[in-house]
């Protein structure tokens, strides 16, 4: 029995050595492969580690919320001068009343801090997260031709602010085409997800906003996010689309947005996920619409996207794949997508 054991032994410690020879030999080999395949005279070629990486809900939060502190106007001003007056990088003029404002229900005095944001093409919509998807009265949500997008928070010492009467906007209606009399105006409202839907500002029958003379003249009530805004309008039938990210893209780390072909600014965006499947599922597409489909999602710092054109047909699912993608400073993925038809 000894013997027989001892044999055990030898049989044991044997196959033992052999597999991690094998495990040896088997890492030295990718090791190897991997070299290779790193070396290269292109430059420019994504390197292993960049084409796998899948980024975390919190990466791609990062970079859409970089690109909105990329496009935020800060001003200062004095509230006890009165009307306070000011002019925005692309020539809105701004109006407040500083003896309006308020801090903890108290009237406010001295110097006030001005956080304002403007968005007029569809390349800033996709980076900063903010299209112009609108909620009818039914519940769904369709895609609005925009006049300007807007956003104001004044703070005193790091306290919020509020009005107890109308800010004006004096908007060029140049920026976004031209007069626009169908135009209302939205309130911006970001969910738990950081996402935004617009819902029609309610002034007892009144737009809120009217054109003249190649202005948008604007009255906001309160502060945060204001929509000029009318919903696109198209008579032929509509549908519902789907759209599959490439493996390891989710709701939370990607989003998949909707150009139409020759119309105004305005984006749509797939926000619901289900089964794997991003979706715009309450039936608003127009069949037969000239449009681009476009997957973005986060890498490194950087913007990975895939931008793909279709005519859309009922009931249609449009598929992304990792080999389909590229990888763009923000600067450049802007200049893309406003450079769409």
């Amino acid at each position: 029995m000894k013997t027989t054991n001892q044999n055990h032994e030898y049989l044991y410690t044997l196959n033992n050595v052999s597999k991690q020879v094998k495990t040896f030999f088997g890492i030295a080999a990718i090791a190897l492969l991997t070299l290779s395949s790193c070396t290269s005279n292109d430059d420019s070629e994504i390197t292993p580690s960049s084409v796998l990486e899948i980024p975390s809900g919190q990466d791609f939060a990062n970079i859409r919320s970089e690109a909105l502190s990329n496009i935020t106007q800060n001003f200062q001003f004095n509230s006890d001068d009165g009307l306070i007056s000011l002019t925005s990088e692309n020539g809105v003029a701004i109006s407040i009343n500083a003896g309006c404002l308020t801090k903890n229900g108290n009237p406010v005095t001295g110097m006030v801090d001005l956080e304002y944001v403007e968005i007029f093409e569809k390349g800033n919509m996709l980076t900063t997260n903010k299209p112009t998807m609108g909620l009818r009265d039914n519940g769904n949500k369709a895609l609005l031709i925009t006049g300007g997008e807007f956003f104001f928070e004044a703070t005193q010492n790091g306290v919020a602010l509020e009005t107890t009467c109308a800010m004006q906007l004096q908007v060029p209606t140049s920026l976004t085409g031209s007069d626009d009399p169908d135009m209302i105006l939205w309130n911006g409202v970001i969910d738990e997800n950081g996402d935004l839907t617009w819902e029609e500002e309610a002034l007892d029958g009144q737009q809120g906003v009217f054109a003249e003379g190649g202005l948008y003249y604007a009255f906001l009530n309160n502060f945060g996010w204001t929509n000029i805004d009318r919903f696109y309008s198209d008579p032929r039938p509509k549908t519902t689309i789907y759209a599959q990210a490439p493996i390891g893209y989710n709701f939370s780390n990607s989003a998949i947005y909707l150009s139409y072909d020759g119309e105004g600014p305005g984006l749509a965006a797939l926000d619901t996920y289900a089964n794997g499947l991003f979706s715009e599922h309450y039936g608003e597409i127009p069949i037969g619409l000239e449009c681009h489909v476009i997957f973005v999602t986060e890498v490194e710092g950087a913007w990975r996207y895939a931008i793909k054109p279709y005519t859309i047909e009922a009931n249609q699912v449009i598929t992304f794949s990792m080999m389909e993608t590229a990888i763009a400073s923000e600067a450049d993925l802007i200049s893309m997508i406003n450079d769409l038809p």
